[in-house]
């Protein structure tokens, strides 16, 4: 959002609703992501983790100022990491895998949410209802609401500490690897960077974005007769 200001390619109205679809992002669905870590690590055997105050939805619980910002400004951001003890779990490294896969779901979840209501409102609202200013920017807003969580679903799934992917992954890697990425685990939060700011992995993000976005555009127009 931040560039396309820059660049003149997003007008005031449009980043002030993109603005609008972020905050709820931030505030609504990245507490959603991260309870889902949450609830299911609880279900899945770490019950201790109801004292550690994420098993909420309450985004004071989960939301990071900083990840935040980025998410305003680069479209890309993140929450406060749930604490999971992988010692409660019958299979640590399975279900930790299973922990971390929920996370990108629950955004999944949310854009599908967000995909069936604004089918809703193209069904039933008059065309007319689409030439009015209001009209238009809602479908900006909705557009750019999946378009998001979308993003920070595939996004998350990078298989690269300290995102939901690295947890993916590691289920299937041998514990002397797994062990050695840990190791340097605080020069990937900087390799993300480097790699996002220089362009290098926007072709396969868009590339599987594109696919997801369009699967959930298909899926929540098959109810209303739009396919």
């Amino acid at each position: 959002m931040l560039f396309s200001l820059l660049r003149g390619t997003l007008s005031f109205q449009g980043a002030i609703v993109q603005i609008i679809a972020i905050l709820i992002v931030i505030f609504l669905v990245l507490p959603f992501h991260e309870w889902a870590h949450a609830i299911t690590a609880y279900l899945l055997g770490d019950k201790n983790i109801m004292y550690r105050g994420r098993l909420t939805l309450n985004p004071m619980s989960h939301v990071d100022p900083f990840g935040a910002l980025c998410l305003l400004l680069f479209n890309f951001g993140w929450a406060k990491p749930v604490p999971i003890d992988t010692r409660n779990f019958k299979k640590p490294r399975l279900y930790m895998a299973i922990c971390a896969l929920m996370g990108p779901v629950a955004n999944i979840v949310a854009g599908i949410f967000g995909g069936f209501i604004f089918m809703a409102v193209l069904k039933f609202c008059p065309e007319s209802f689409f030439s009015t200013d209001f009209g238009s920017y809602l479908i900006v807003f909705f557009e750019y609401y999946i378009q998001v969580n979308v993003t920070l679903a595939i996004f998350n799934l990078i298989p690269l500490p300290p995102l939901d992917g690295s947890k993916i992954l590691f289920a299937f890697l041998p514990e002397s690897v797994v062990e050695t990425i840990y190791r340097y685990n605080q020069y990937f939060f900087i390799l993300i960077f480097i790699l996002l700011w220089t362009g290098l992995l926007d072709v396969p993000l868009n590339f599987l974005s594109n696919g997801l976005l369009n699967f959930i555009y298909w899926l929540t127009a098959l109810p209303f007769g739009f396919v």
